[in-house]
């Protein structure tokens, strides 16, 4: 298996790129695009996507904010652990430890689909206190029915075979193919995006990352200590998500009753890629709003 993107050679046209930066931390060398002052934002994607999910998005959030993007362990251009470090409790470590190094102490965390989980383990596990939580599309609790049934069994057994990523990378080669699995999230992204996802499919270590990272995911742990999470959360819900059903956001809510939930029609699962602005008013909104809560608890 080939090792992490190589910068020199796919970062040359990168989103943001004059943004990011490589740092040692947790035994990885991750790749890290930050920008803006101000508060500090920590943003993170979803399986199998990278910082590149975030290009709309940061710029306008970094007009207010410190933000901090990182790619996944084993996404991007971060290089992987072992395999058996891909699981939600390890990303989350791994992500504490990259904010110790970067001496960063966000007081927003968004994260979209697995990466609001990611955000959520971290608040449980006190390695974080953000003064709030926004999850796009989150996949915080496990899927319901048959997907819920089939989908870990099935990424444990692709997984395992080494020719897995491979063949799936070399599939990918067609950009056609590209377009239908993006298609399948209910999202329409830009032209630039599919290009970017293609070339992200196109090495096997991604795809491998992605896999194992879906392998390992274990959220009925999650789900048994989500009702623990006292950290304001903010669900973004693309009503066309054809991912994470736009249902789940009423399933968290009944859990977390402080849970608040903003739903926007015709957007699928990757919303921020599509409409940028709209999931920026509402982060910064929910920023504000949340961060004056903070201040005022904090001088009782």
């Amino acid at each position: 298996m080939s090792a992490a993107m190589q910068w020199d050679a796919c970062g040359l046209t990168w989103p943001n790129r004059s943004a990011s930066a490589f740092v040692n931390a947790g035994g990885l060398r991750w790749h890290v695009q930050q920008a803006g002052e101000g508060p500090t934002i920590l943003l993170l994607h979803g399986t199998g996507a990278a910082t590149h999910s975030w290009r709309g998005l940061l710029p306008l959030l970094a007009r207010q904010f410190t933000v901090i993007a990182p790619d996944l362990p084993g996404h991007g251009f971060t290089t992987a652990p072992l395999p058996a470090a891909h699981s939600l409790p390890s990303f989350a470590s791994l992500i504490a430890a990259l904010l110790a190094k970067l001496d960063a102490q966000p007081a927003l965390v968004v994260g979209h689909s697995a990466g609001a989980a990611i955000a959520a383990r971290m608040c449980l596990d006190n390695a974080i206190s953000p003064d709030g939580l926004v999850a796009i599309n989150g996949a915080i609790l496990p899927l319901q029915g048959l997907a819920g049934t089939v989908f870990s069994p099935l990424a444990k057994l692709l997984a395992a075979n080494a020719l897995v990523p491979k063949l799936f990378s070399w599939r990918a080669g067609d950009r056609a193919v590209t377009e239908r699995l993006l298609r399948s999230t209910g999202s329409r992204i830009d032209e630039e995006g599919v290009a970017l996802y293609g070339e992200l499919m196109r090495h096997p270590a991604h795809a491998a990352a992605a896999l194992n990272m879906m392998a390992q995911w274990n959220l009925p742990s999650l789900q048994r200590d989500i009702l623990r999470l006292a950290t304001p959360l903010l669900l973004i819900v693309g009503e066309n998500d054809r991912t994470v059903p736009a249902s789940e956001a009423t399933r968290l809510q009944r859990q977390l009753p402080h849970t608040a939930i903003e739903r926007l029609a015709q957007l699928g699962h990757l919303a921020h890629e599509e409409a940028p602005g709209k999931i920026g008013a509402l982060i910064v909104s929910f920023a504000e709003r949340v961060h004056g809560a903070h201040r005022s608890a904090a001088s009782v």
